[in-house]
């Protein structure tokens, strides 16, 4: 169970990221960092999330 929660936090977190990138890019344009820092979280949170479901698989807390 505590998998299932960590996986819903993770991608929660990568749907903020995307939501503060695009305000990132709206507001600062091409010039802003930020956006590069925005991406980078939410790359790195989707690895987070590939490494959960592959473990989750792998011990068979997901599958069906």
């Amino acid at each position: 169970m505590l998998l299932k929660i960590l996986i819903a936090l993770v991608f929660l977190a990568m749907v903020t990221s995307l939501a503060l990138g695009a305000g990132f890019l709206v507001r600062d344009g091409s010039r802003s960092r930020r956006v590069l820092v925005s991406l980078k979280v939410r790359v790195a949170l989707a690895v987070l999330l590939l490494l959960l479901l592959g473990y989750g698989f792998t011990l068979g807390n997901l599958g069906g």
